[in-house]
């Protein structure tokens, strides 16, 4: 009789949403389904000359639903009685105001079209200067709430949002019963919780994201908060307590959700959790792992035993016992912009065809000249050498996150000459967003974090041996590359298999579950030495 269990594993993207179905025994991957929200892809609620990035609940919640219904029309129906657990994982801090079921306002219609009523997509930078009022008060605060957080406070993060939105609109502000970071609505929308005030809220958002830490006894004080806005003192109360890991439970699905989704009642639900830290779960982290997850931006995570840890480093995004992986300080430091690098040059070289040529050619052509550009820059890149007096760019187009958060800084380019061509700025923003990686790395080390091994997971992982080579390169260590093309979902449902009985802790289900590595890339010792030195560049016009 076959005993397979099986559990899904729901990744909520910045674009889509993926469903990955995997077996608890074997770890095989058995189907998988994406979802793109529509309302983002046309660009609603967006204004990006604003850093206004907003995400429309219905988005979310229709995404799924076709992502699952697609997701089981791949297996057998005999093998939907035997799902036993859903974990969810989704961007952050991606949070949204809610009345007092836990309803995000913008599905109630007088607030149906309201950007601030909606979910504040993770890199809206719309809350620069409130950052800068909660980072003012810290330092001058008896405690200083962000000591766990890096010591600096992002615009992208949970009280930033829900200030700048406070500030600026009176009507959600008014109306907004409690918010929610979008990793707890979904499991919480999934059980038919009835009361914003009954959620289990995820201890990986709230420690990275909410100054959460039990030292504080939870939140930053209500005298703290009330100072930055009376309102925020106020919302303390309506948030919470106590946080949760991932391997928790929530409960059961509903009845209506069973039946929307086409799975059974019994399924269970767990805690939800941060894509990029479940995508470390899925790679098959262990302690002083650093493990980098590649895409738009991103996120790099490191576990260490809490026992063997107590300082505190300077200048990532938060230190949080059991944010990735239960009983370890999960630590996130990350890049605001890494194939967004990319795709700005991309952007600027596709100016002749989408305005010049947009005419002459057809769809089609049109489309495979703009995905022509990326690869064809990366082999003439390959092949030019790297000298001392390269051209050195800084990675900055979209802020930094880390090391020391400022996302008001600028990207550059220096050693312009008439003899530089795209493929030399391409080679330079490629090694800028590895110089990048690598002051994220010797952040670690500097404040007593030892580094054993790099793992490498996401998009640019997958599709840039260049990218990947010259990371390895700048960094001087193998980067091992995780087999699978869905780590966070894959991470999301080996959670799904702990909370479903399966295994006992996480751990056993990464042993059982993980699918390995394809893929090592070995620095190059020629280049090694002069990467040294243009990194030392790097870092000297940086400081200007």
């Amino acid at each position: 009789m076959d005993a397979e269990k099986y559990v899904i594993g729901l990744d909520f993207g910045t674009d889509s949403v993926r469903a990955l179905l995997v077996a608890t025994q074997s770890g095989a991957e058995i189907a998988c389904a994406v979802s793109l929200y529509q309302r983002w892809a046309r660009g609603e609620y967006c204004i990006a000359q604003q850093s206004q990035f907003r995400q429309h609940p219905l988005d979310y919640i229709e995404a799924m639903q076709d992502a699952i219904k697609a997701l089981l029309a791949q297996i057998d129906k005999s093998l939907v009685n035997k799902i036993i657990a859903i974990t969810i994982d989704t961007t952050g801090s991606t949070p949204c105001a809610v009345d007092e079921t836990g309803t995000p306002l913008a599905l109630l219609p007088d607030f149906d079209t309201d950007p601030d009523a909606m979910f504040i997509l993770w890199k809206d930078h719309t809350a620069l200067k409130e950052a800068d009022e909660i980072n003012a008060l810290a330092k001058h605060w008896e405690i200083d709430y962000t000591k766990y957080s890096g010591g600096l406070y992002s615009s992208e993060w949970f009280w930033s949002k829900i200030l700048h939105v406070t500030k600026k609109n009176t009507k959600v502000a008014a109306k907004a019963f409690s918010w929610m970071e979008h990793c707890d609505w979904m499991p919480a929308l999934l059980t038919g919780s009835k009361h914003v005030l009954s959620v289990k809220r995820s201890r990986c958002a709230a420690g990275h994201k909410a100054m959460w830490h039990a030292d504080f006894d939870g939140l930053p004080s209500k005298e703290f908060l009330s100072k930055l806005h009376p309102s925020l003192g106020q919302l303390r109360d309506r948030l919470y307590q106590e946080t949760y890991t991932a391997d928790q439970s929530v409960g059961h699905l509903s009845q209506e959700w069973a039946s929307k989704l086409g799975l059974p009642a019994t399924v269970k639900v767990g805690v939800g959790a941060l894509d990029a830290h479940l995508g470390a779960v899925g790679t098959g982290i262990e302690a002083y792992s650093l493990v980098k997850v590649m895409g738009t931006s991103t996120c790099d995570m490191v576990v260490v035993p809490a026992d063997e840890f107590s300082g505190l480093v300077h200048g990532i995004c938060g230190q949080v016992d059991g944010s990735i992986i239960p009983n370890m300080l999960g630590m996130e430091a990350g890049q605001s912009a890494f194939g967004d690098v990319y795709s700005w040059f991309k952007q600027i070289l596709e100016f002749p065809t989408k305005e010049i040529l947009k005419d002459m050619l057809t769809e089609d052509q049109l489309k495979q000249a703009s995905e022509a550009i990326l690869p064809k820059l990366s082999a003439q890149a390959a092949e030019i050498p790297v000298t001392v007096d390269d051209l050195v760019a800084l990675d900055w187009v979209n802020g930094r996150r880390t090391p020391d958060v400022d996302l008001t800084k600028k990207g550059a380019l220096f050693g312009l000459t008439l003899g530089t061509t795209a493929p030399h700025i391409f080679k330079a923003l490629v090694e800028a967003t590895a110089f990048g990686s690598k002051a994220i790395m010797d952040r670690f080390i500097a404040q007593g974090v030892q580094i054993k091994q790099v793992i490498a997971l996401g998009g640019i992982s997958k599709k840039s041996a260049y990218v990947m080579q010259t990371l390895a390169d700048i960094l001087n260590v193998p980067i091992k590359v995780a087999t699978s093309e869905q780590a966070c979902a894959l991470g999301a449902a080996m959670y799904a298999a702990v909370i479903g009985g399966c295994y006992s802790n996480i751990k056993e289900a990464q042993l059982a579950m993980s699918s390995g590595y394809d893929q090592v890339y070995l620095p190059q010792s020629d280049k090694v030495a002069v990467y040294q030195q243009l990194y030392q560049r790097y870092l000297k016009l940086g400081e200007l």
